[in-house]
């Protein structure tokens, strides 16, 4: 007979391995079984153009790491990850070489904003101060009583609007807008809905509580150290381990399930009741991403010289030009200036090419599925604010949405938030309903991108699932 195991986690990424290791850490045997070759989803670097350019597969910024109570309370540096913070979080450039850049340090970005010094520093200086409870808000289930009620109140108040009228309302100028636009453009929704603001304030924030770092030779990195860090604890994880139906999981007390709803139901509808299946059957997915990595013989000439103090580069132009950007994602057309996110890891990082090149990964919003070619769009954005861009690749690897979802089942018409933030579904992820890491068996629960807290790298899906189990069958 085959090995009983208190919990099976199924799906190997950053949420999964989050599940993975609470459970072991409480003491309980637990087993990842994940269908690819290599556990990571989201965090995996490969060799994607060149020999010797290592190119983030999935996500290559954290903020949100660095932010996840789960990472602050697990020492993965002790497990071989690296990190690193460049001394500017993110850029933003604008056009005739002016460029918003948002430091570490927050005065410093404030004295940068000229006339919006003032607006700026009042606007985040009351969200830095309580990140710890920003935090709290924002990575773990909405229906619970808040540590910092008073505080609470005032982030729902200021996340309620739409982030084109925050922006405009808070800030004067071209740069302070186009900077607060950017980090609301990250929920990929049109910047008029509600509650966009909210990733706003919690990426503006992050810039300068704890930055946007990254790690040494990439985002599997994290992957490693989270993997080193359960093997030491007991845990044990199969990958070649497709997963399809019930009969594919060994015998379990509990099983988590770190897919997107749709895969889930698939997997275990029967166990669940017809509401319940219904609701995971219209969970709704989002758009998708358009994405480039790139070899570059030299780094990338922008034309404000102070983009390159930072690994992060939000290429959209003005507040007006985003929001054109993504409510034309939203109607279901690729944007003809679209917002790009952009990641130059190898200023900071060696290890990511060869002596004197330069890696680019870079993509933009598409609607789900989309098969109309973004990557002349793309192109033509960078080179707007960095002449010359084109001339110094010499190498290029696209994935479209197909191909993204064939790297990652996961990545349903390549959306990489694990479902949409429109409507209800930016507060309940998968469904409405108090903890949404319960199904209606008391043995499965679902824990990643399509529950609370929704997509990035900080496991606080998973992790909660994992502490679910082990409140109530793992007790």
């Amino acid at each position: 007979m085959g090995m009983t195991f208190d919990a099976v986690v199924v799906g190997g990424g950053p949420n999964g391995l989050a599940a993975a290791i609470t459970i072991a850490e409480a003491g309980r045997s637990v087993v990842v079984l994940e269908a690819n070759e290599t556990v990571g989803g989201a965090a995996q670097t490969a060799e994607l153009t060149l020999p010797g350019f290592r190119h983030d597969i999935g996500s290559a910024i954290h903020p949100l790491a660095l932010a996840s109570p789960f990472f602050r309370t697990h020492d993965l540096t002790a497990h071989g990850l690296k990190w690193i913070n460049p001394p500017a979080a993110a850029g933003h450039p604008l056009d005739d070489g002016r460029a918003a850049i948002a430091w570490l340090d927050l005065e410093r970005t404030a004295t940068g904003l000229g006339a919006d010094a003032k607006n700026y520093r009042r606007y985040y200086n009351g969200w830095v101060k309580e990140f710890d409870a920003l935090t709290d808000l924002s990575l773990r289930p909405l229906v619970r009583v808040p540590s910092k009620p008073i505080f609470a109140a005032r982030f729902g108040a200021a996340s309620a609007l739409p982030a084109a009228t925050t922006a405009r309302r808070s800030f004067d100028t071209d740069e302070a807008q186009a900077l607060f636009a950017g980090h609301a453009a990250h929920a990929i929704l049109p910047l008029t809905t509600p509650f966009t603001s909210s990733f706003g304030i919690l990426l503006g924030a992050s810039a300068h509580a704890v930055g946007f770092p990254f790690p040494e030779r990439g985002a599997a990195s994290i992957t490693d150290a989270m993997v080193s860090m359960l093997i030491a604890l007991g845990g044990e994880i199969r990958t070649n381990t497709p997963v399809r139906t019930f009969d594919d999981i060994p015998t379990t007390t509990s099983i988590i399930f770190a897919l997107t709803a749709r895969q889930v139901e698939a997997i275990a509808g029967s166990a669940f009741t017809d509401a319940y299946r219904n609701d995971l059957r219209s969970f709704a997915y989002g758009p998708a991403a358009w994405k480039l990595d790139l070899a570059l013989s030299e780094p990338i000439p922008w034309s404000n010289p102070e983009l390159r103090n930072t690994a992060t580069v939000h290429v959209g132009g003005s507040l007006d030009e985003i929001a054109a950007a993504e409510a034309s994602v939203a109607d279901g057309r690729p944007a003809e200036r679209p917002f790009v996110l952009l990641a130059q890891h190898s200023l900071f990082d060696p290890t990511r090419a060869p002596a004197g090149q330069h890696t680019c990964w870079a993509y933009s919003h598409v609607p789900n599925g989309c098969d109309v070619d973004q990557t002349d769009a793309i192109l033509r954005q960078i080179e707007r604010f960095a002449p010359g861009f084109r001339d110094t690749i010499i190498g290029t690897h696209v994935s479209s949405p197909a191909a993204l979802e064939r790297q990652n089942m996961s990545l349903i018409g390549g959306d990489i938030g694990g479902g949409s933030y429109a409507g209800s579904q930016l507060f309940f992820r998968p469904r409405k309903q108090a903890n949404p890491f319960d199904t209606p068996s008391p043995h499965v629960f679902m824990g990643s991108a399509s529950t609370t807290p929704g997509a990035g790298v900080h496991g606080m899906g998973g992790h909660g699932a994992a502490l679910r189990a082990l409140a109530t069958i793992l007790r």
